[in-house]
């Protein structure tokens, strides 16, 4: 019986929050502030599961931190999606590997 209850809540819960929004807010939002806060919410939330994630499933959470900046400066220089994501993951190798081959000093 628990485990019903458990998925009854959690199918209240998913739908409220996006039921509720829909009936409180009919007009367009004009609020610059809050559109913004909007538009960024999908990235940031994206960010926030990823980015422990990245550092913590390497073999060593020093070539996930150096992944991840090398990563960022690659994205800054306007590298596209596909070519960050495989400089990062060549770096998570080579470290991982290396880090493996004398025995994980870190």
């Amino acid at each position: 019986m628990n485990y019903k209850l458990a998925i009854l809540l959690a199918i209240i819960t998913t739908n409220l929050i996006r039921v509720v929004p829909m009936l409180l807010i009919k007009d367009q939002i004009s609020n610059r502030f809050l559109r913004s806060f909007l538009y960024y919410v999908p990235y940031v939330t994206l960010a926030v599961m990823t980015f422990p994630s990245m550092i913590q499933t390497t073999l060593s959470p020093l070539s996930g931190i150096v992944a991840l900046v090398i990563g960022i400066i690659a994205a800054w220089c306007r590298l596209g999606l596909f070519p960050v994501a495989a400089i990062c993951c060549t770096i998570v190798y080579l470290m991982d590997s290396l880090t493996s081959s004398l025995g994980n000093p870190f």
